[in-house]
C-alpha cells in the first residue's frame, strides 16, 4: 500500500484557496447572467434543498446545526474547498456535454497562476532532495484535426510525495512542482517531475466535520493537474491519475474518469515514463 500523509490544516488551506480564488476572478472576470437566469438557477437549487428537507423529515435541531455549519464554512474560508470537492465535478460534467477534444475534469482549489515558463523539455522546479519516484511525462498537443499546436502551454501542478501542494503548505518552497511548459514546433513536451501521492483533503475544519459525520473518507487519488492552452482554442483543465492507485474508485471529489488513467512504464534506473496527448477544439 502506498504511504500517504495528511494535507495542511483546513484553516491554512482555506485561507490560501480563498485568496487564490478571489485573485482568479479578477484575472478571468465573472460571467454576467440575466435576472431570469439567476432566478431559474437559484429557484432550482432551493427546490432541491426543500425537496431534501421534506423527503428526509429534517428537524429543527438539524436545521439549526446546518445553519451553524454553513457559518463555520464561511468563517473558515472553506467555500472553495467545499465547492470544488462536492460540486465542481457536476458543473464540469454539464460543460463537457457539448465539448470536443481531450477529456477534462475539475480544476480543484490548488491552482496558482503565473508560474515559471519552461521550454518544451524541462524539469519542474523541485527541492534537491525531492522524495518520490522520478516521472517523465511526455506527449503532444494537437488540434482536433490532428495538427500539432506549436507554442501551446502545458500548465502543470501537483502534490509532492507527501501530499502537499506548494502555496498551500508553509514548509513547501514557493513554485515547487509547478510550471508552464511551452510546446516545441511540433507541439511536443517532455516534463521531468516526481510521482505524487494520494492525499486527504484538509479535514480538521467544517468540511472535515461533515465528512466524518457522514461516515465518508477524505482521500483523493494521486494525480497530476493540467491546464492546456493554445491561442484560438478552448482551454482544457484536467487531472491525470495512475493505474492501480488507491482511491481511484472512491475519490472524495468524484472527479476520476477512465480516459484520464495513466499507466507509467518503469525503467531500469527507477524512473517511470508515460505518454499522454491532448487535443484542443477551436474556441
Amino acid at each position: 500500500m502506498t504511504t500517504t500523509h495528511e494535507s495542511p490544516s483546513a484553516a491554512d488551506s482555506g485561507a490560501s484557496a480563498s485568496e487564490s480564488f478571489k485573485a482568479s476572478l479578477e484575472r478571468r472576470g465573472s460571467a454576467a447572467s440575466s435576472s431570469e437566469r439567476v432566478a431559474t438557477v437559484v429557484t432550482g437549487i432551493l427546490k432541491g434543498i426543500h425537496d431534501a428537507i421534506r423527503a428526509n423529515d429534517v428537524t429543527y435541531p438539524e436545521f439549526q446545526a446546518a445553519k451553524a455549519w454553513l457559518i463555520s464554512v464561511g468563517e473558515g474560508g472553506e467555500w472553495p474547498l467545499f465547492m470544488d470537492v462536492f460540486v465542481e465535478h457536476v458543473v464540469e460534467e454539464v460543460a463537457a456535454q457539448n465539448q470536443k477534444g481531450s477529456k477534462g475534469t475539475i480544476e480543484g482549489p490548488y491552482y496558482l497562476p503565473d508560474q515559471i515558463r519552461l521550454p518544451s523539455t524541462a524539469t519542474l522546479t523541485m527541492r534537491e532532495d525531492e522524495a518520490g519516484t522520478p516521472l517523465v511525462f511526455q506527449g503532444q498537443v494537437r488540434d482536433i484535426a490532428g495538427d500539432p499546436l506549436a507554442g501551446a502551454e502545458v500548465d502543470i501542478w501537483h502534490a509532492d510525495n507527501a501530499g502537499y501542494y506548494s502555496g498551500f503548505a508553509a514548509h513547501v518552497p514557493t513554485g515547487n512542482l509547478r510550471g508552464v511548459i511551452v510546446t516545441d514546433d511540433r507541439g511536443r513536451f517532455e516534463i521531468t517531475t516526481v510521482q505524487p501521492a494520494p492525499y486527504q483533503i484538509p479535514h480538521d475544519g467544517p468540511t472535515g466535520a461533515l465528512i466524518e459525520a457522514a461516515g465518508w473518507h477524505p482521500w483523493r487519488p494521486a494525480h497530476l493537474h493540467l491546464m492546456i492552452r493554445a491561442e484560438g482554442h478552448r482551454t482544457i483543465t484536467t487531472q491525470l491519475y495512475f493505474a492501480g492507485g488507491e482511491y481511484l474508485e472512491s475519490d472524495i471529489a468524484d472527479a476520476t474518469k477512465p480516459e484520464l488513467i495513466l499507466d507509467p512504464t518503469p525503467e531500469d534506473d527507477g524512473t517511470a515514463r508515460v505518454r499522454y496527448d491532448f487535443e484542443l477544439e477551436p474556441a
